[in-house]
């Protein structure tokens, strides 16, 4: 299965299934859902029903991607700075 990029992690919705999540940090689904049972998943998890739930800024946050300020892409929040005309 293919890897997520930084850009794509960040532009997850609110929260992701627990399998997605497992593959983002690198764990498979037998190892993820192993890992959210004994509640040492590296990140929030959410039960819900029978369903796991990751909450993508916890995810975000724990593989350091929070914020990306350069010039090309502005995340969190952040417009890039306007230029003024001279």
């Amino acid at each position: 299965m293919k890897g997520l990029t930084a850009a794509e992690i960040r532009s997850l919705p609110a929260t992701i299934d627990l399998v997605t999540a497992g593959r983002i940090v690198g764990v498979g689904r037998t190892k993820a859902y192993q890992l959210a049972r004994s509640g040492r998943f590296p990140c929030r998890v959410l039960r819900i029903g029978r369903n796991y739930r990751v909450c993508a800024a916890d995810l975000i946050a724990v593989l350091g991607l929070a914020c990306d300020n350069s010039d090309d892409q502005h995340s969190c929040g952040q417009q890039a700075p306007r230029e003024e005309a001279e």
